[in-house]
């Protein structure tokens, strides 16, 4: 029987690091069974997935996000490799911000220079095909003009004005040229679509449009903050940066705060979610990406201070299970782990992880099809099918979880 929802959990234990920081520049932390936890946030996890190479060769290109609408414009002059007039994608990028059929009352003109505008605008992420289409709509309709019936309705509305403030032709007539291209849109809504499925990096994330022209999308992957399964102290590191040309003394003082531990991260995909978003793509598409997101979830460290702790390391433990519901297993860590006789948090880590999968597993009777993957020599619960490498887990995933892919046991 399908199961909707790819459920990943993966514990991977970080060296000295300081992978995620708030804003007073100290590691990002959280309160989780009345104790400290090193937290990497789900937008630094999501970040460092669609910014990787992996990303881009096996997802495809990213949308872009961006809230800059001076710098969208340049992006997209060079993206689309002078298809368009910088004036068509000015008025298109306006027109994805602020749909073009508002009240007469209000203004048109969206000044794309004025940075009060900007910091109105969401993050938002924009797909280069969507917006190719919508240029050439707003192209067409500028190159045939309004019809003579048309202009005529705009210049009754000019001259119908009464009060001081009265609005000048080209108001009128750009509202006229407005409507024609949401009408026009209408028309191109099935390769708009098209378009907005084509981007299985929005389809995983989503995208939610406050105004304009924009679609709304609900992402079909959720990946939860990752915290430690255990209680951390920080340490604090004093460095300094030495100047060269002093004999004594450095040019540089400053703190950062660092430490160490076994992180669970946690991420559900809604696999008919996806294929919807996808434009009713096969189940077969769906597993692809669940295999991708593994393989990134398993593999992809943040990139903040790395230069300076250089801590890439990679999972322990990926575990994958197919199932109705979507089950995070975080409270298997809610009393935080103790360090095992001989130190060291991974393996109670493991240890804490699977007599908890045990029992919500049993406790719920969960109809789950469960695989992993784990470095070392571990007992695995009989329930779960132990694959002997990563990418035997990702041959798996794409497999819906059936027994034959992968070439994995339990013993």
């Amino acid at each position: 029987m399908e199961k909707n929802f790819v459920n990943f959990h993966i514990l991977i234990s970080h060296s000295p690091s300081c992978l995620n920081r708030d804003d007073m520049n100290m590691q990002k932390s959280a309160v989780f069974g009345g104790k400290r936890r090193v937290r990497i946030s789900s937008q630094s996890l999501k970040r460092t997935m669609r910014k990787c190479d992996y990303y881009a060769k096996n997802i495809g290109e990213a949308s872009i996000r961006s809230r800059d609408l001076k710098l969208l414009k340049n992006e997209f002059l060079n993206k689309l490799n002078g298809e368009f007039e910088e004036a068509i994608i000015q008025e298109a990028i306006e027109r994805f911000v602020k749909a073009g059929s508002q009240d007469d009352s209000e203004d048109q003109n969206l000044d794309t220079t004025d940075d009060t505008t900007v910091k109105k605008l969401a993050v938002a992420p924009w797909i280069k095909e969507e917006f190719r289409i919508l240029c050439k709509i707003v192209k067409d309709t500028r190159d045939g003009g309004l019809s003579e019936d048309e202009f005529q309705k705009a210049n009754q509305k000019f001259e119908k004005q009464k009060g001081k403030n009265k609005k000048d032709i080209d108001h009128f007539t750009s509202h006229a040229f407005g409507k024609k291209i949401e009408n026009k849109i209408k028309e191109k809504s099935l390769a708009l679509k098209e378009a907005i499925a084509s981007a299985l990096d929005v389809a995983l994330s989503g995208r939610m449009a406050t105004s304009g022209l924009m679609t709304t999308i609900d992402g079909a992957l959720a990946v939860a903050h990752a915290i430690t399964t255990h209680a951390v102290d920080a340490d604090i590191d004093w460095f300094t940066a030495v100047d060269d040309l002093q004999e004594l003394g450095s040019g540089h003082l400053d703190t950062q705060e660092f430490s160490s531990g076994v992180f669970y991260r946690y991420a559900s995909l809604n696999l008919k979610q996806l294929q919807g978003n996808l434009g009713g793509a096969e189940r077969k598409k769906s597993l692809e990406a669940a295999a991708y997101v593994l393989h990134m979830l398993a593999t992809e460290v943040p990139s903040a201070k790395q230069q300076s702790f250089a801590a890439h390391n990679l999972a322990d433990l990926a575990m994958v299970a197919f199932s109705d519901i979507p089950v995070s297993l975080a409270n298997a860590f809610e009393e935080p782990v103790k360090a095992s006789r001989n130190g060291g948090f991974l393996k109670p880590s493991i240890s804490t992880f699977h007599t908890y999968w045990n029992q919500v597993h049993a406790g719920y009777g969960l109809d789950e099809r469960c695989g992993e993957f784990i470095l070392g020599s571990y007992d695995v619960p009989k329930e779960i099918q132990k694959q002997s490498k990563l990418i035997d887990l990702e041959e798996w995933v794409k497999a819906d979880g059936k027994n034959e892919a992968g070439g994995g046991s339990n013993e």
